[in-house]
Order: structure tokens, then C-alpha cells, then sequence
């Protein structure tokens, strides 16, 4: 296994924290990424092919003879990258598609855990207009409203206006053909990151994405806005029932599937006063930015681990984590997550701390880009920046003293990262 070349693909912040985790394993030699990103330029060889090409990718990963691929997104999963992966003998830590569904397709999940007991919210699909006004009836505000497709975390509208409501109800049937309405779930959420084949199933450290824009979450869904770990709303009660309820009837479906699932599945967990988990929605893959602040924690190999797991002998490999917590705070551009005003200059992102225990860096995002030496954004979020102490707080004060000293004309980002964890 010593030596082994791994081939990353996705072009986002979650890539290159892939990218650094695997570069800093004895496992591994030599990483590769495509398409990659200007961060990843820096500790992997980049490659031109893009994610929706699944035959390129395929030829790449022939080529070079990597000895594993990693998916970073969910899209790729989805169309079968996993599945082709492995008609070539390739092993692939992601999914197949039909593992994939999951994610690719809410009423699918849903459907899923109601048959295996797993607690999740009520849902109702809806097919046609005249439906709409009996099914906001029969839900309490506010309405969750679903849309059947992979939206980048954003296909989701939380409203208590019935006006709102209808028009994403209307949306979503004219644009897909039916609409999911959930259940509200109350409480504080967490998610929980799961590395799982057939042979057993590893629970990463619980943390908690920032997804509203604005400082306590106010404001517009994004693709998250940081995100902290471990995240202390999960207590050791929960997690127990969150690995008794939902992962291991989870893992006993998954593994006795026709094709085994073999990469991550996000668990997305809403827990209420009585700390109750309950799922929220499932993704595939890990998530971002929460990637960002879970790799960092890992203190066995990474390329091992996810190679185990790739290969269906997850079991016999032991995966242990640092006792350390990690923060990471987004820069997004001007007029994200709306209209993105891109081609502009960020200086200041490589600034880093290396104090003793505690450290500061740069996640760079997919929506950056390299230019005549400067790093230019391309985007909506550019960049986040990560930081690693013995306590949250202080890993927090890393991440904010880093983007403090960054100057992007116009960008934004919130500044009460991990404030349920303080209070």
C-alpha cells in the first residue's frame, strides 16, 4: 500500500482538504485532482477533465494507474462515476448510483427510512397544482418544501409565508413534475459524517454547518457558511442513538444491497430539547464545509482508511481521531449566494499560523482561480479559513485572525461561527 497514487475528484474547498489530508499520509505518494482547484495546484497535480465527464475521469484513472479515486461531489455519484470506477477494477471510495439516490432523490431517502423505522419528519408528495392549498392544510407552519434534484444544499425553502410556499410548491412541480412537503423539525441540527462499506461503518466526529447567509442564521440558504467539529450538541446520548436508530439499520440495509455502498454517507440530524435525533436528509459523500473541519481530525492514515473502505475490508483497519477541535469560516464574494460579482483580486489568503497547538489555513474553494500570480475570485465561495486548537474558541480565533487579513473587494462572512457551541 506504501506509495500508493489517488486521484481526487472535485474542484471545491472539500477537495482540497481531501487533497492536504491525503498528502500528509506515509499511504500515500502522490495525489492527483480533477479539475482541482488553485489550492489543490499546491499539494497535488491538477488534470483538466471536468466531474460531469464519467468516461474522462475514467481514462484519466486508467492512465495514471492511480490505486484509488475519492468523489468529492455528489453529482458525479449520481451519474455513475463509482459504478464505471469499478467495471475497470478501480477502487472508488464514493457510492454507486444507485447507492446514490439517497441524495440524488429525496422521496427515494425518505422512502427508505420509513420502511426501515428510522425517525425522520412526515412527507408528502405533490403532483399537481390544485393539490397545493390541501397539502399546506395539512402541515403546521413553517412549510418545508423539497425539490426532487440535486440543488447544491439550496433546493430547500423553509417559510412560514403561505405565499412563499405556494409559489416554491408551483416551482417545483413545473420544473420537476412533483414537489416533496416535510414535516418542520424543531431543535438544534448536526451532522454526522459515516464511512461505511460492508464489512462495518466508522462515525467521524459530529460537527455543524452555518447555512443560513447572515449572522444568526438569518437570511437566504447557502452552500454552508462554516462550520465547526466536534459539535456538542451531539452528547455521547445522541450519538448512542444516532448509531443505534439510524446508522447501523442504515449500514444493515446499505450492506446487504446488491452492489455494497462504499464511500460516506452525511447524516444530516436535527435534535430537539429531549435530544431526540432525527434525519433531516442523507447526502453521499462529505459534506462542505464540513469536510473541511473533520479531515483535520483524523489522526490514522486517511488513504488507508478511505482505500479500506473503497475495497470492502473497512473492518479490519482501525480509524482513530485527534482529541483537538477544528473551525472553518467562508469568504464568500459580493452579492453571494444572489448575484456573484466575480475577476476580482484576494490578497492576503496565504497567511498561516503554526503556534504549537494551534493552526491556521486556507481551504481555497472552487471559485478561485490562478492568474498571472494572483489569485482571482471565480464565484460565490471563495475561500475558508480553517483553524485547529486544543479548544474551539481558540480554533475559532485562528480562523478569524487569518480571514481578518484577507482583502477580497466587496466579500462577506459571518462572524458568529460556532455561537450555539460558546453560549
Amino acid at each position: 500500500m506504501v506509495g500508493m497514487e489517488v486521484l481526487v475528484v472535485g474542484s471545491g474547498g472539500r477537495e482540497h482538504a481531501l487533497a492536504l489530508g491525503l498528502s500528509k499520509s506515509e499511504s500515500v505518494s502522490v495525489v492527483h485532482c480533477t479539475p482541482g482547484n488553485a489550492g489543490t495546484s499546491m499539494v497535488a497535480i491538477n488534470h483538466g477533465v471536468l466531474t460531469t465527464d464519467i468516461e474522462g475521469i475514467v481514462k484519466l484513472a486508467s492512465d495514471l494507474r492511480v490505486t484509488l479515486v475519492v468523489v468529492g461531489p455528489e453529482g458525479p455519484l449520481v451519474a455513475g462515476l463509482s459504478d464505471r470506477l469499478r467495471q475497470e477494477s478501480i477502487p472508488s471510495f464514493g457510492p454507486h448510483s444507485e447507492g446514490a439516490l439517497l441524495e440524488g432523490s429525496k422521496i427515494h431517502a425518505k422512502m427508505v427510512m420509513d420502511s426501515l423505522g428510522i425517525p425522520t419528519g412526515r412527507f408528502e408528495k405533490v403532483e399537481d397544482l390544485e393539490s397545493i392549498e390541501g397539502c399546506l392544510k395539512s402541515f403546521d407552519s413553517p412549510w418545508v418544501i423539497k425539490r426532487d434534484v440535486l440543488a447544491g444544499g439550496k433546493g430547500v425553502t423553509v417559510t412560514s409565508s403561505r405565499k412563499e410556499a405556494c409559489e416554491a410548491l408551483r416551482i417545483g412541480i413545473e420544473s420537476d413534475g412533483f414537489v416533496l412537503i416535510e414535516e418542520h423539525l424543531s431543535g438544534e441540527e448536526a451532522s454526522v459524517l459515516v464511512i461505511m462499506d460492508e464489512s462495518g461503518f466508522v462515525m467521524l466526529p459530529a460537527s455543524q454547518d452555518h447555512k443560513r447567509v447572515g449572522n444568526n442564521d438569518t437570511g437566504p440558504n447557502t452552500g454552508g457558511m462554516g462550520a465547526y467539529a466536534p459539535a456538542p450538541v451531539a452528547t455521547p446520548s445522541v450519538l448512542t442513538r444516532t448509531r443505534e436508530e439510524i446508522v447501523e439499520p442504515m449500514h444493515h440495509y446499505l450492506r446487504n444491497s446488491e452492489i455494497p455502498y462504499r464511500g460516506c454517507l452525511y447524516v444530516g440530524l436535527m435534535i430537539d430539547e429531549e435530544g431526540s435525533p432525527s434525519v433531516v436528509e442523507f447526502n453521499v459523500r462529505l459534506g462542505d464545509p464540513e469536510a473541511q473541519v473533520t479531515i483535520p481530525l483524523f489522526e490514522s492514515d486517511l488513504g488507508e482508511a478511505l482505500l479500506a473502505a473503497a475495497e470492502g475490508r473497512l473492518a479490519e483497519t482501525d480509524v482513530e481521531f485527534r482529541n483537538v477541535h477544528a473551525s472553518t469560516v467562508v469568504l464568500a464574494s459580493e452579492g453571494y449566494p444572489g448575484n456573484v460579482i466575480s475577476g476580482r483580486i484576494i490578497e492576503g489568503w496565504d497567511s498561516a499560523i503554526d503556534e504549537g497547538q494551534v493552526l491556521g489555513f486556507t481551504h481555497l474553494a472552487g471559485a478561485t482561480r490562478a492568474e498571472s500570480g494572483e489569485l482571482i475570485s471565480s464565484g460565490g465561495r471563495v475561500l475558508s479559513t480553517t483553524g485547529i486548537a486544543p479548544s474551539l474558541s481558540e480554533a475559532l480565533e485562528a480562523s478569524y485572525q487569518i480571514i481578518q487579513g484577507i482583502n477580497l473587494k466587496g466579500s462577506h462572512y459571518r462572524d458568529d461561527i460556532g455561537f450555539r457551541a460558546l453560549r
